[in-house]
Order: C-alpha cells, then sequence, then structure tokens
C-alpha cells in the first residue's frame, strides 16, 4: 500500500467510525492542553497524523498528541477442521495517537 492510499484509509476510518468509546480521552487529553472543550470535535478537527496528511494538512514538528486505543480489523489464514484453509477476521486493539487541528499547519 503506497503512502497516499494509507493516509486516504486512515482519513475513511477516522470519518466513518461510529464507536464513541474514545471521546472522553479525547477531550480529556485536549482540555489539558488548554483547548477549549466547545473547540473540540472528533472525526472532524481531531484526527491521526496520516488523516491530516490526506486532507493536505501536517502535525508540526514538536508537537504531542492524545494517545487513544482503537480496533482494527485483522485477517489470518487458517485451517479448519477439513483441512482447507479459510480466512478467518478478527479484531485487535491497536494504539493511535489524534492530534487537534490547532497542532497542525497547511502543507
Amino acid at each position: 500500500m503506497n503512502q497516499q492510499a494509507m493516509q486516504q484509509e486512515s482519513l475513511a476510518r477516522a470519518q466513518n467510525n461510529t464507536s464513541l468509546i474514545n471521546y472522553p480521552a479525547i477531550f480529556q487529553g485536549f482540555m489539558e492542553k488548554g483547548i477549549s472543550q466547545h473547540d473540540i470535535t472528533p472525526r472532524i478537527n481531531v484526527l491521526t497524523f496520516h488523516a491530516w496528511k490526506a486532507v493536505g494538512r501536517k502535525v508540526r514538528k514538536g508537537e504531542h498528541g492524545v494517545k487513544v486505543i482503537t480496533w482494527i480489523e485483522s485477517t489470518k489464514e487458517v485451517q479448519n477442521d477439513n483441512g482447507e484453509m479459510e480466512v478467518k477476521v478478527s479484531k485487535r486493539p491497536w494504539s493511535s495517537t489524534v492530534f487537534h487541528i490547532s497542532q497542525t499547519e497547511e502543507m
């Protein structure tokens, strides 16, 4: 997968995910950095490093984001009872870092 495809996939995952589980961590983390709760809108102005690149912005050097846990889909080929190979799809936790738009600049 090339870098542009990875960035587009990251943006799509951020915008299309419906989970709200990381919202408390996102709000708390950015409020601790001095950003008002009213200025924090996950999936709109809070995105991952690669998602920001996909929309034409870059994270400024030295900026620290907020760590969140996401669930990503994982596939694995396994042999079933009949000796045939089948693809098993599961989800696994993945640590990611998100950044607020105030930590970015146009590329």
